[in-house]
Order: C-alpha cells, then structure tokens, then sequence
C-alpha cells in the first residue's frame, strides 16, 4: 500500500516548477492518520482532569502546599502560550515532524512528573509536560486541514469533540482510581503507552506534503507573545486567590502584559514571518470566529468548572457520582457535533450551527441560574446535556470556517490562533467566575449562617462536600445553600457572555466549503512529499492541480 519516493528539498529560492497537486485521502485512510491524532488530543484533553484528582495526595507525599497551585498553573502557562509558536513552525518545517517532537516532550516530562522526588521537580517537569502538550491539541486541528477537505472537514471534526467530551468524563473517574488502587504516580504513568502509540502511529501513516523553504523563525516574536501572555495568565490565575485583584503584583503584572502584548502586535505588523501575521484579521470570517472563540472558550469553561461543585456540594453526589452525572455533557457534545458534522457535509452550510449552538448555551446558562439548594442529580442532567449540545454545535465549526477562509501557507497559524484565543478565553473565564463564586459565597454566608457560627475556612468548605455534611445541622444546611446560590451566580455571569457570543455568531458570513484541501490561489513554494506517502487517489476534474 505503501509507494516508495525520495524526498526532495526544495526552498523559495528555488527555480519554480510546477507544484505537485494535494492528495486525496480516502476514508479508510483518513480514519487510520485520526487514531493517531485522537490519541495525542486524548493526552491533552485529559491532563488537567486526572491532575485535579490526585492534587492532595500529591501534597501530601511531597509537601509544599503553598506551591500546590503552580502543579496545574505551570502546565497551563506552557501549554498556552506555545499553541501559536507550533502553528507557526509546523507552517515552515511540516506537519509530522513537529507533531511527533510535541508527543516526545510530552512524553518526557510525564516520564520526569512519575520520578519526582519533591514538589519544585514536579512543578518544572509539569512545565516541560506543557510545552508538549500545548502542541498535541494545536496540532491535531492543524492535520485535519491537512487531509480532509473543508466540505468533509465537520463530520470528521466530530470525532475530536468526542474525545474531548470523554476524556472530561473520564479523568476525573481513571483519575481518582488510580490515586486510590495505585498511586499519584500511575495517572501519569498510564499517560505512557498512549503517547506511544501514538507515536507508531503517526511515524507510520501520516505522511504529508512539506514545503521546504528559507524562512527565518519569529524568535523576538516568540519571546513578546510568550512573555506577554504568560503575565495575563498569571494575573488570572493568582488574581482574587494568591493576591488581592488590586495588589501592585496583579497590577504590575497586568501593566506588563498589556505593554509586551502591545510590542508583540506592533513587532507582528513588521515582522516579514509573524508568528500570527496580523493580515488574518483583515479577513471578516477569521475576526468572527476569533471573537466566539473567545467567548464561547469563556462561557463553555466557566460554566462546566463549576458543575462538580454543585453536584457534590449541593446534590451530594460523591465525585464519582458527580462525574457519571456529567455524561449527559460528553452525549450532548457528542451527539450535536456528530448531527452538525455530518449535515454540514451533506449541505455545505455551516452558520446556522453556530447561532444554533449558541442559542442553546444561552437557554441551558439561563436554566442552571434558576437552581437552588433542593436541586437534584437528575433534574439537572438534561439542563447540562442542553449546554453539551450547544457547545458541540457551535465549537467544531469555528476550526471548520477558519480553515476555510484562510490561505493554505497562514492554516497552521490560524488554526492555531482559534485554539488560543479559545483557551485564553475558558482561563479568564474561570478566573472572573471563580471571583464571582468567592465574593457571592462572603455574601451569602454572613447572610444565611446562624449566630455564632462564623470561622469556617471558605477554600475547605468549598472542596470538601464530605465537611460540609459533617457540620451541625442548620450550619451545613446554611452552606449548602450559600453554595448554591454561589454557583448559579456564576452560570447567570457567564449568561451575557453567551449572548454575546450569540450576538457575534450572527456576523459569521459563509463561504462555500471548498471540495479541496488547498485554496485556489497558488503558493510561492512547490511541494516535496515528507515521506514516503501513500499511493495518490487521482484528482476529479473538479480538483484543479496545483
């Protein structure tokens, strides 16, 4: 099956020659290069969940509480700000080869998380895990505009967002049986074989063309967005929890954010290969999706955080009953995004899905508000399968119309500017929402509890449903209300966000869904298969050659 070439180096110096037209890739085909890239999404996807889990166990094998909160904010700062930078580079060196050095960083910081010996070593490996896990979700979006045409891309979209709906489900559940049955050690060492394979498998079956070409790598670039970027995490993270929002550290580090952040677009609109070259945003379809990107990244994350919480804490749900009453999320997502996928193909209209999906999060957000203390597990359960479905409507198509409008050379670097812009938009999100939480929760306490009973550590009673039951009778009743009432403040916060993500879903204008991987125009830079590639379908008459 396999046809033998050698591959052959061509830059943009070169004299020109007829490029080589893009492949057609048949199903079969496709569906063996997506085990390998649902593999490596699967990695990304479930990281944060299982960590959560094992947190203080963690804790207390090493010690270190007062640096506890830099295990998952190390992973999230490397993890975000490299999205764009292997956007970029895989744009300029190829698609496998970077998405093959993304699962081997992966892998080795997993290998060094599983061998430390204190928690400084864990927080700087979790670091290391980051770098390659930030590459292993841009990544696989980045491959499918590789390989499957736009008109075709939503149905296969759809697999994606069911490895994200499960490894949701499912981290918490593997996460907290490997803790108990094994080891805080093991949720990392079952990592091990799945980075593996699907290293095999992508060495053995992704096989795509790669421009070879003299271009020079946006290193002072780099560094700005970097910089910049990790100063706004920072000040999302530790805002409101390790200093007081108005401390000169939140204050200093948001002023350095917004300078570098400055630098960084005005270094970009000057720079000959930007790391996101700012002529994507003169492109409307590009600047809509971005924009929902940002907030439906905001709602979606913000909302789904504190979900458990209300399950545990107000339902009594355990956490493994908390996680399986989040299955109604994973078929929601699953299931709208399967529909959408597979109509878009059909139809080659995408907008609708969007505005649909958005709709539905706008309900589902208005419905979890109106919940109070005598909520249970089931009647909460198709209000979380409604914003499954919206969010499984509107989030694959987003990547779908970016690759779409956007020219073939900028794909990587827009794919990857959506998956950014998204995360950054669910890490505010979180942040402001959690602020939401904390200050209605003072609220509602110096409110609700009986007389005498103030002194309860808010960070305790808020993680542990198991201290709340065990407190005196009207002081827990008292809590699990204050709860209550905290938590749907944060679904009718993040309520005006969706709306206006509804708002500029309207905007998204539709281009017909190309029949072809590449777009029309010509690029400056011939083709040279990577590897060895499999036997080419013939182009239809429809599919201009290259």
């Amino acid at each position: 099956m396999l046809a033998h070439c050698k591959e052959t180096s061509v830059t943009a110096s070169a004299p020109t020659a007829p490029d080589a037209p893009f492949r057609r890739f048949s199903h079969r085909e496709i569906m063996v290069i997506f085990s390998g890239l649902m593999l490596g999404l699967f990695l990304a996807a479930i990281d944060g969940t299982m960590v959560s889990v094992a947190l203080p166990t963690i804790v207390g094998e090493l010690g270190g509480l007062d640096q506890l909160s830099w295990v998952v904010t190390a992973y999230l700062l490397t993890s975000t700000v490299t999205v764009p930078l292997y956007g970029k580079v895989s744009d300029l060196y190829g698609r496998r080869i970077v998405f093959q050095a993304a699962i081997l960083v992966y892998l080795a910081g997993t290998v060094l998380i599983a061998l430390s010996q204190n928690m400084g070593q864990l927080i700087a490996f979790r670091g290391i895990q980051g770098l390659g896990g930030g590459g292993l979700m841009a990544m696989a979006f980045i491959i499918v505009g590789d390989i499957v045409p736009p008109r075709e891309r939503g149905r296969y979209m759809a697999y994606f967002s069911g490895v994200w709906a499960f490894a949701s489900v499912a981290g918490p559940l593997l996460g907290g049986f490997l803790v108990d049955s094994v080891s805080w050690r093991g949720i990392f060492l079952v990592k091990v074989p799945f980075a593996i394979a699907a290293l095999v498998v992508t060495s053995r079956v992704l096989h795509l063309p790669v421009r070879h070409e003299r271009r020079r790598i946006d290193v002072e670039g780099a560094g700005l967005l970097v910089a910049g970027v990790s100063c706004l995490l920072l000040v999302a993270v530790w805002g409101g929890n390790e200093y007081p929002w108005g401390s000169p550290t939140i204050i200093g580090l948001a002023g350095a954010g917004l300078l570098l952040s400055t630098l960084f677009v005005a270094w970009e609109a000057r720079v000959a290969e930007p790391i996101i070259p700012l002529r994507l945003f003169r492109i409307p379809v590009f600047r809509v999706c971005i924009v929902l990107s940002l907030l439906v990244g905001s709602a979606m994350f913000g909302a789904m955080t504190f979900l458990p919480l209300f399950l545990q804490a107000v339902t009594g749900a355990s956490a493994t009953e908390s996680g399986l009453l989040m299955t109604p999320l994973m078929a929601g997502i699953t299931i709208a995004s399967v529909v959408a996928g597979r109509t878009i193909s059909r139809t080659g209209r995408y907008r609708v899905w969007p505005i649909a999906g958005m709709a539905a999060v706008v309900v589902a957000l208005a419905l979890l508000s109106r919940l109070d203390s005598t909520a249970t597990g089931l009647s909460v359960a198709p209000l979380i399968a409604l914003l499954g479905a919206g969010v499984g409507m509107a989030m694959p198509v987003l990547s779908v119309a970016i690759q779409n409008a956007v020219p073939y050379r900028d794909m990587g670097a827009a794919t990857s500017a959506g998956n950014f812009f998204r995360t950054m938009g669910g890490t505010l999100g979180v942040a402001v929402f959690g602020a939401v939480l904390t200050a209605r929760l003072h609220s509602e306490l110096a409110r609700l509890l009986p007389a005498g009973a103030g002194g309860l550590d808010l960070e305790v009673i808020a993680n542990s449903p198991e201290q709340i039951r065990a407190l005196p009778a009207p002081v827990a009743d008292a809590v699990v209300e204050a709860l209550a009432r905290g938590v749907t403040g944060v679904f009718l916060a993040a309520l005006p966000v969706a709306v206006l993500g509804l708002v500029a879903a309207f905007f998204l204008r539709e281009i017909p869904l190309r029949e072809t991987v590449e777009t029309a125009a010509p690029e400056t830079a011939p083709v040279a298969p990577e590897e060895p590639a499999l036997s080419p379908v013939p182009t239809s008459p429809s599919t201009p050659a290259r």
